[in-house]
């Protein structure tokens, strides 16, 4: 079957990787995981081979549903979902899961790893994502870099990123023109914040022009000692101070 550039699909064929992966997220007869893209199922396969308590697959590819339904027939804890991944309705998921596994289309990262961090109050704590490495890169930027954005920020705000693995694009098919890399988040602390629309309106507000002051940015909020330096500048505790001293002058009945 041919890929479709407008879905981002590179399907990952390398059965090293495909260990690397299962061995990192350390599955369990007690975890519920979630998939998004599977593709052919060749993820898809590894995972159920952990005999975990159920997996969740959400592809937005029908063509792929006779491969999917087939697999799902011969499973029955593995459970297809048919949709576009940023706008699914994970609370509609059960069992719930507890763990995010997958080779996310990379023209897809950003909104949909936000998405996914809004449910870590739900138990949806640890991710293990394939990403183009670019991505990857962006994601575990310290600050004092070009590199850090928005999403960065959040992902330390809520617990850490680390590369794991650099991944040859060779271990696609179809061979994108970038290689990628495994990224491992936990969410620890902060659980609820990637769902607070005080603070993401704070961080995009403050990254929109770059080469701006955060007192040119972030007119009318509160801060503090930052108003001087560049998003990028600040550290993940210095925008958690900003956003605190702004929700607590919010008045009750917003910060509900």
């Amino acid at each position: 079957m041919r890929a479709l550039k407008r879905y981002g699909q590179n399907f990952l064929v390398d059965r090293n990787i495909l260990s690397l992966i299962v061995k990192r997220a350390e599955l369990s007869a007690e975890d519920t995981v979630l998939e998004i893209g599977p593709g052919h199922g060749v993820l898809t396969r590894a995972l159920l081979a952990e005999n975990v308590k159920c997996i969740h697959c959400v592809e937005i590819d029908e063509r792929l549903k006779p491969e999917l339904d087939e697999l799902s027939v011969k499973n029955p804890s593995l459970k297809v979902h048919w949709g576009d991944a940023v706008k699914f309705d994970y609370e509609s998921l059960v069992p719930f899961p507890n763990k995010a596994v997958a080779n996310i289309p990379y023209n897809i990262t950003t909104p949909l790893i936000w998405e996914l961090l809004k449910f870590a109050k739900r138990g949806l704590k640890y991710h293990l994502y394939m990403l183009q490495k670019e991505s990857a890169l962006r994601l575990t930027a310290p600050p004092d870099t070009k590199e850090r954005y928005p999403l960065g920020v959040t992902v330390e705000a809520v617990g850490n990123a680390r590369i794991v693995h650099n991944v040859s694009r060779g271990c696609f098919r179809p061979m994108p023109k970038v290689d990628s890399a495994l990224v491992e988040i936990e969410a620890v602390k902060n659980l609820e914040i990637a769902n607070d629309s005080l603070w993401s309106e704070i961080l995009h507000k403050g990254f929109a022009q770059r080469r701006k002051t955060l007192a040119n940015n972030l007119r009318g909020i509160d801060l503090l000692s930052y108003g001087r330096m560049r998003a990028e500048d600040l550290t993940c505790d210095e925008w958690l101070e900003i956003y605190r001293s702004a929700k607590n002058k919010l008045p009750p009945s917003l910060t509900e």
